[in-house]
């Protein structure tokens, strides 16, 4: 069940993040919470885990909503760590014991980047955890593992930043 879901929610953050902005929150926040508890608390039954899941993901729209940039930059935060910790395991750097620096370090790159360039920031930073979550969940070869971490990663910025030019180009021509 945990990989469908995982599979759902990056797939829809690869192609629609930046637009469903508090889909992007809510999913990053429910991937993140999920992973901390689970490795924070390995005794707690699945149930437990996804509902700390979604809890998280309910607060995480909820501000999207209300506070969109504040929102964002926490977003931008959490998915910058994910990224930063999910990018080392990938290529097998084991960041369990010290995963807290890593994640910080990524999450405040993260941060940044989403409060300075929002849309295209919001683009990268979906597209990247779309594809990690993707990516972690296909029985693949390190190596078409790999290629598919970057194909996925280019789909996802092409079909986003396709969307954001066409948006920009229709308000230019009102």
């Amino acid at each position: 069940m945990e990989t469908g879901i995982n599979l759902l929610a990056g797939a829809l953050l690869l192609l629609t993040g930046r637009r469903l902005f508090w889909l992007f929150v809510a999913a990053v926040g429910a991937v993140v919470a999920f992973t901390f508890a689970s490795q924070t608390f390995s005794d707690l039954a699945p149930i437990i885990l996804i509902v700390i899941a979604l809890i998280a993901a309910l607060i995480g729209a909820v501000l999207a909503l209300i506070l969109q940039r504040l929102a964002a930059g926490f977003a931008g935060f959490l998915a910058g760590g994910y990224i930063a910790t999910g990018l080392l395991n990938f290529i097998g750097f084991n960041v369990e014991g010290s995963s807290w620096l890593p994640f910080l370090l990524g999450g405040i790159i993260g941060g940044v980047l989403v409060l300075v360039l929002f849309d295209w920031a919001l683009i990268v930073l979906s597209s990247l955890v779309g594809a990690i979550l993707i990516t972690q969940n296909a029985a693949l070869s390190q190596t078409a593992a790999t290629l598919l971490l970057l194909v996925l990663i280019l789909v996802g910025i092409a079909v986003q930043g396709a969307t954001l030019l066409r948006s920009e180009n229709a308000g230019m021509e009102a």
